[in-house]
């Protein structure tokens, strides 16, 4: 039989133990997610408890040569990042989540423990920044298809002469138009931001794909939940006066606060 490894999702701070009947596994190949109670000393608000949230994993299938080979299939490594977040979401209702990046591994529950508790000043910290919050997500983009547009509109008149380079002249104004009035419109939407988000945080790696045209702003914010609706509304009238004028907003969330674990 194989040693025991202990897999780490995430730390919960809540002021009961978090229900564990509807947690799915993790990556394939995990045990049955469990929670760990952890002390790390006074917590704020009064009266608030952490758990760490682990599984059994084999450290034949999850030992550190073998997670290092499992690396290069991108297949595998996608599969194993969907099920680690699916877990760490059940608990995005909770207080205060604290994910774990994927493939946090340590040779027992006494070790994941020690590595949690070896900085409880930080944790508690963290924890009180996130308490109560969610990250969204948010993006703007540079909408060329309304440039386009003037083109589709043309292609039904003669493409030649005057009229032709009129109109490749009022494609190339209306683009360099919206280009040249970007930063003042990243720094408006940036400020209507700052009075709805606790923190916002540049998203340098830019891991979605950009479609329309050049991605002028990728920040994650962090929202307190009871303003999460008022948010939501200020954004979606952002969107509204924004479009028309060629700039397109994409906002993603609510999720647990990945962006925010770093100070």
């Amino acid at each position: 039989m194989s040693a025991k490894g202990t897999y780490v999702y995430c730390l919960v701070g809540a002021r009961s133990k978090p229900s564990l009947s509807r947690v799915p596994k993790g990556p394939r190949g995990t045990g049955a997610v469990r929670a760990i109670e952890i002390d790390l000393g006074p917590m704020k608000p009064a009266g608030l408890h952490v758990w760490l949230i682990v599984a059994d994993v084999p450290l034949d299938q999850f030992g550190e040569a073998r997670v290092n080979k499992r690396l290069r299939d991108l297949d595998w490594v996608a599969r194993a990042a969907v099920a680690h977040e699916t877990v760490i979401e059940t608990f995005a209702a909770a207080p205060a989540v604290l994910p774990m990046k994927l493939l946090t591994i340590f040779t027992s529950d006494d070790r994941a423990v020690d590595h949690v508790r070896s900085d409880p000043a930080r944790v508690r910290a963290i924890l009180s920044r996130v308490m109560n919050h969610e990250e969204w997500g948010i993006r703007l983009v540079l909408d060329r298809s309304r440039a386009k547009s003037v083109r589709r509109d043309g292609r039904s008149a003669s493409l030649s002469g005057a009229g032709y380079l009129a109109r490749k002249k009022a494609l190339y104004d209306q683009t360099a138009e919206l280009a040249a009035r970007a930063s003042d419109v990243v720094a408006d939407l940036r400020e209507s931001l700052e009075r709805h988000a606790s923190e916002i945080r540049n998203r340098a790696a830019r891991e979605m794909p950009v479609h329309g045209g050049p991605l002028l702003l990728d920040e994650a914010l962090l929202v307190s939940r009871t303003r999460a609706k008022k948010f939501r509304a200020a954004i979606a009238k952002e969107a509204r006066k924004l479009e028309p004028q060629g700039y397109r907003i994409a906002l993603t969330g609510p999720w647990p606060p990945y962006s925010f674990l770093q100070d």
